[in-house]
This record gives C-alpha cells, structure tokens and sequence, in this order.
C-alpha cells in the first residue's frame, strides 16, 4: 500500500510540473525570446556542461556504490576452486571498472569538444584503419585472454577423475524442498527413476539394484572438510538450481537427466562461523534483528531469534510459489564427525522394511475385514428378531 502511495504521489508531482511549464510558456508571450526550436551556441554549451554533470554524477555514484555496498559481496571461499572463481570475478570487474572509466570520459569529452557552433564546421571521414584496428583487437586480445582463463578454470573445477577417491551424493530436487542421497559403504549411487516413487521411497531409488541396498536418504545435507565431493542433480517437477553460494557452486537441476558438480570444503562450519569478517557481519545482523524486536514486542508481536551463520543450499531459479522456501542447511564437519554422523543414520532399505513391518498385524490377531463385521451385525440382528418374536407369541 505504502509503494502504490509513493507511485501515486510521484506521478501527481509530475503532473504538476508538466503544469507549471506550460503556464511559465504562457507567461512568455510577447517577450522577445527564441522560440525557434534552433540551438543556439548558449544551448550547445548548456548541454555541454550538463553532460560533464552526468559524468561526474557517473563516477561518483560508482565510487560510492562500492564503499556503500562493495562489503556485501560474498567474502571468503569455502571451497578449493572458490578461489580461482574469484580471482577470475575479481580480473572481470577490474576489466569492467577501467573501461567503462575511460570510455565514459572520452565519449563526454568528445561530445563537449565538438558540441554545435556557429563558427566551426563539422568535418568527418569515411573509415580509418588504424582506429577500426585499434578497437577491435584491443577487446579481442582482452576477451580472448578472458574466455582461455575461463575455460581453464571451468575444467579444473568440473574435471573429476574416474579413479579419484570421491564421495557420491545425489542432490534430488522437487517443489519445494531438497533431499541428499548418499552412496554408502560401496560409494555407488543406486538407480533412481521418478515413475518408481512411492511410500517412503520419494526419490524413487530402484531397490532391485544391489547398490541401492546401502543408500541412504536424510534432509540435512553433511560433508566432511577436505574431501572431494561429488554432486549428482536430478529434479522431479520443474527446472531448479542447486546453488551453494560460500562454495561458488551453483547447477542447474533438470527433470529428465543427471547433471553433476564437485567440490572440496575448506572450512569446516564452526571454523567459518569463526572467521573475523563472519563474527562481525553476524554482529551487525544481530544488531540490527534485536532493534526490529523492540519495535515487533512493542507492538505484540514475537521478538526475533538470533542468527547464526549455517551453510546453506538454495534454489537458484523461480520455481514458483514458495521458491523462496526451498533451502537445507549444509553442514561442513570434521572427518571424524562426518563419518559418526553417518554411521548413525539407518539405509533406505533398513526404512522401507521397517514401514513394510509397522503396516502389518501383530502376530496371532485375525484381521477383521469389512465382511466380517457385516456377518455380526446381520447375526446380531437376526439375534434380535427371534427374541422380538417370541415375546411377542407369548
């Protein structure tokens, strides 16, 4: 309601405006001004002038843009690769920053160079091959250099060996939640097809496969620090994208194949949590969430909780209503803690069994089926019947 105000009273402001210039033309009648709709020199070098306002205003809010907003970019990597990803972001905006700071400059200062006047006579040339030269081999050598460190990067981080020592785990997608799979003892992924779902078994793992026997399924994904993890992505409905941002990885997940990412962690999450740049941007968060409950407990409502930095994966396409929804926590924990949190989790198949037992009855109680119950309530019926009528003989 408030933005549909502030619109509203935006466009009456220029309404009003648009209103004001037409009566200050109207009060110029019969004065002696220039209404030919020529620019005179004093209009050329009006609009000069303001052009190099634009450039200032350019630079300036650039400037302050990155000392009011540059900290919130995503500090340090948490993964391996991560950091080759931002030294090729970082070599990018470097790029970006220096060209458009000199390319804006020329292009004002050339339009005020050779702005409109009376005394001056354009003068133009058909081509130039120096300049037709310069920039185009200049940008080409650039992105050339751009796109060869790009595709370097790219294979080193999507490059998994077969015979690497790697732990499989499928990320499974659906509206509006994920789900980790783990390959267990033999580090096999069973066979999974959507058409198989059903019960318990909601990724739809083919329980046929011997290396599904061993799968398990959990809602909170763990991964041991320092060990290559390798990520296989399925989807159940629409296109989603797994994206782990503090990993630097990001995939999308499409309904009819297996797409694939990997990663070695570098911090665990309590190391992480402890980075100095973490305690205080947790700080500041708190901060800011302990000022909102005063105004929240103010008005009855429920004070905030306090944050705490977890890992987490995200979806990274609008996948509909409660995309915003669709996250799991990740937890990066020591080797040792990884594997007793795995230890303790219980296989699909040890799941489906145990769900298969608690449907059944107890041993030695004879089911009652919906014929029996009919056969005694038409002999208890009958029952009463007979009584009926030999009272009513006697």
């Amino acid at each position: 309601m408030t933005s549909l105000l502030v619109i509203i009273v935006l466009v009456l402001l220029a309404v009003a405006l648009w209103q004001l210039t037409k009566i200050f033309d109207l009060t110029q009648v019969g004065s002696s001004s220039d209404d030919s709709q020529v620019a005179s020199d004093n209009d050329n070098n009006i609009q000069g002038y303001i052009m190099f306002g634009f450039l200032a205003f350019i630079y300036i809010f650039t400037i302050y843009g990155l000392l009011k907003w540059g900290g919130l970019a995503l500090h340090t990597p948490a993964s391996e690769h991560g950091v080759l990803v931002d030294s090729l972001m970082n070599i990018t905006w470097v790029l970006i920053f220096v060209v458009q700071f000199i390319t804006q400059g020329l292009l004002y200062w050339f339009s005020f160079k050779n702005r409109g006047n009376k005394d001056k006579k354009a003068l133009f040339f058909a081509d130039s091959n120096k300049l037709e030269a310069i920039w185009s081999i200049i940008p080409s050598v650039v992105l050339a250099c751009l796109i060869l460190y790009g595709l370097y990067a790219w294979n080193n981080i999507m490059f998994v060996d077969k015979d690497e020592d790697v732990i499989e785990i499928e990320l499974y997608a659906q509206q509006f939640k994920w789900t980790a799979r783990y390959a267990g003892q033999d580090n096999v992924l069973g066979k999974a097809n959507v058409r198989l779902i059903e019960g318990i078994n909601t990724l739809g793992v083919d329980m046929s496969d011997p290396n599904a026997q061993d799968d398990i399924i959990v809602s909170e994904l763990h991964i041991p620090k320092g060990k290559k993890i390798h990520f296989k992505m399925r989807s159940q409905d629409v296109l989603h994208s797994a994206y782990m941002p503090h990993f630097r990885a990001q995939m999308n997940c499409v309904p009819g194949m297996v797409t694939e990412f990997a990663f070695i962690p570098t911090y665990t999450t309590s190391e992480y949590r402890e980075l100095p740049f973490m305690v205080e941007k947790v700080a500041n968060i708190n901060k800011l969430r302990a000022e909102k409950s005063i105004e929240l407990v103010a008005k009855g409502g429920t004070a905030l909780d306090p944050y705490t930095f977890d890992y987490l994966l995200l979806c990274n396409k609008i996948c509909g209503a409660s995309h915003y929804n669709m996250q799991m926590k990740v937890v990066v924990d020591t080797p040792e803690d990884y594997k007793k949190w795995l230890s303790e989790k219980t296989t699909l198949a040890q799941d489906i069994k145990a769900a298969a037992a608690a449907e059944k009855p107890a041993e030695g109680v004879k089911p009652t089926t919906d014929s029996t119950a009919k056969d005694t309530v038409k002999a208890v019926i009958d029952t009463v019947k007979a009584v009926v009528a030999k009272v009513a003989m006697r």
